[in-house]
């Protein structure tokens, strides 16, 4: 097992790092609510990486499609990554769906077996809102029959039943949100 441990010449640091991973709809503010968190993170010296869904399928993804195994494929590895990052002291932000709960449970069980912190957020926005927000014009495709295969609309999203933190996001602004995130963080000693 890895240890979140640092050495330098001068002995051990610890340092904790963990996995906050944000899981909800299309357009339920994830990312938002990330990057709201990690600057404030970094402002009180965190070292702290976003780990944004778009840019991880383009990247280290390309070639995934959307079928149930793809998806499980993908969350998977970013669980990996996110997880080396945390056990070198990093606080990793990971907004990104996740629809299917067995693969959320299989990246926590894969960092609690390395003994580094994860913890699941709900961005619990209704489709209704995410639908007005629309962020990335999908949900408008999916009506128009452009696209199929929209989670919570036509494909299926297995909400958590127990996250560790649940957000409301169309009921607060951004900087509340991360600021319950970063009050979350903070009782479990990882802010």
């Amino acid at each position: 097992m890895r240890t979140a441990r640092l050495m330098t010449t001068l002995g051990e640091i610890h340092v904790t790092g963990a996995t906050i991973w944000l899981t909800g709809l299309p357009s339920a503010g994830k990312t938002t609510i990330a990057y709201a968190l990690a600057e404030r993170l970094a402002a009180n010296g965190h070292r702290t990486e976003v780990l944004d869904g778009d840019e991880i399928r383009e990247f280290l993804s390309a070639g995934l499609g959307f079928t149930r195994a793809d998806r499980h494929t993908n969350v998977q590895r970013i669980g990996f990554v996110a997880e080396l990052l945390a056990s070198h002291g990093v606080t990793v932000l990971v907004p990104v769906i996740a629809p299917y709960a067995d693969s959320r449970e299989a990246v926590r069980k894969r960092h609690a077996a390395e003994g580094t912190p994860y913890l699941e957020v709900h961005v619990a926005t209704p489709v209704d809102v995410c639908s007005e927000r629309d962020v990335k014009g999908l949900y408008a495709k999916q009506a128009a029959g452009e696209i199929s295969g929209l989670t919570g609309v036509d494909d299926p999203y297995e909400a958590p039943l127990s996250p560790d933190l649940r957000i409301e996001s169309q009921h607060q602004t951004v900087q509340e949100s991360a600021a319950a995130l970063h009050a979350l963080l903070t009782e479990r000693g990882l802010a």
